[in-house]
């Protein structure tokens, strides 16, 4: 993956970080209160589907959607997010962090039901929030949380795009996904997608499951750049996500949405 050239933390590097994982959208997630996850596919090209296979991946993407759970992503050493997600309650807090040769930036997301606060380096004062309207975000941007899309990596939707679903061991499984399908998710932009051309059709992952059935990491290997990884951990575990009062929070100024191409 691409690690942007950090130069400065004005408004174009904010948004330079916003899509920092090749390209950066961390798009379509599992929604808090949602339709159950898409099914993963066994795929036209899998000949005889490993049902199996197709079966525990989606139980396992479904889960994600009625419990709390924590992860992180990397790509590379420039990009990583963290994120502690409670997908029932409907809140969650993210940090994603990029670096380039010049200089590193932090944003930090929370959650609350559809409201969204942030803190952006040049945009919110030490010690308070930015409030952001979830309708004014671009189509598949993302800086971490997004209301309706809990998840930052969108692994339900994600894995929904998956073929040639194969286990290769205990408890592992690989198989091939289409991002053609799947242009916001995994930090993915359409543009970025795009730029792999044919090879966008079919990217390979590997998934690995707990003793539970749970996912414990999913690593994508785009066409380009480094891998994605992302690890789950934490199932159950309290969600320390609350509201800031109202006296330490602003609404984020227009040229903030303008900055990434809203």
């Amino acid at each position: 993956m691409r690690t942007p050239r950090l130069t400065g933390l004005g408004l174009a590097t904010v948004a330079t970080a916003a899509f920092a994982m090749a390209g950066c959208d961390n798009g379509s997630a599992t929604p808090a209160s949602s339709a159950p996850a898409p099914s993963v596919a066994a795929g036209p090209s899998s000949g005889a589907a490993d049902a199996g296979a197709v079966s525990a991946l989606s139980k396992a993407t479904a889960l994600l959607g009625t419990t709390s759970f924590g992860l992180t992503a990397t790509s590379g050493t420039g990009f990583k997010l963290t994120g502690a997600i409670d997908a029932p309650g409907g809140k969650g807090t993210a940090q994603l962090t990029a670096s380039g040769p010049n200089a590193e930036i932090n944003i930090k997301t929370l959650l609350i039901g559809n409201d969204l606060y942030a803190q952006v380096p040049g945009i919110t004062k030490a010690g308070t929030w930015t409030h952001l309207d979830g309708s004014r975000l671009p189509a598949g941007t993302t800086i971490g949380l997004r209301p309706n899309q809990i998840d930052p990596v969108g692994t339900a939707n994600l894995l929904g795009a998956a073929t040639d679903v194969k286990e290769t061991g205990t408890n592992t499984y690989a198989g091939s996904l289409d991002l053609t399908k799947a242009a916001g998710l995994a930090g993915l932009s359409q543009v970025t997608i795009d730029g792999y051309g044919t090879a966008a059709q079919n990217v390979p992952f590997t998934a690995t499951l707990d003793d539970q059935g749970r996912l414990s990491k999913l690593t994508i290997t785009v066409p380009q750049g480094d891998p994605i990884d992302v690890t789950y951990a934490d199932y159950g575990a309290p969600v320390n996500a609350t509201a800031p009062a109202a006296a330490e929070v602003t609404e984020a100024p227009d040229s903030f949405y303008s900055s990434l191409g809203s």
